[in-house]
């Protein structure tokens, strides 16, 4: 069973990134470890595990970028999927009709804490 801390794991303070800015980070737990990105959209802060659901890639197409020119869609350069950067999902491309993997956050004390993700398909 994972060890990972129930609280979380600090990745930022809650207010370091502005609408359209993303951020990578990485959730270790023992032997496993995860690449993630949190982006603040439309004020809010999102985070998803940084894993194309086409092709198990990561996402920047340039370090700590992860949306469109417009900032409306999460891009994946490799093949050109769209994911609507406030709920992970697909809208174009060859993922269309998956999810992006989300991971939960918390807000405490100023900083946001990112907790492990459930990585099962959502219904």
């Amino acid at each position: 069973m994972p060890s990972f801390p129930k609280k979380g794991i600090a990745i930022l303070d809650t207010n370091e990134l502005e609408t359209g800015e993303s951020k990578t980070f990485k959730l270790t737990d023992g032997e496993e470890s995860l690449p993630c990105f949190v982006v603040r959209y439309q004020g809010e802060l999102q985070a998803f595990v940084n894993r194309c659901r086409h092709i198990p890639m990561t996402m920047d197409w340039v370090e700590n970028q992860f949306l469109t020119e417009d900032g409306e869609f999460i891009l994946c350069p490799t093949h050109g999927a769209l994911f609507q950067p406030d709920t992970g999902a697909c809208v174009g491309g060859p993922a269309y009709g998956k999810s992006l993997f989300r991971v939960p956050l918390v807000a405490r004390d100023g900083q946001v804490f990112a907790q492990w993700p459930s990585m099962e398909e959502e219904d």
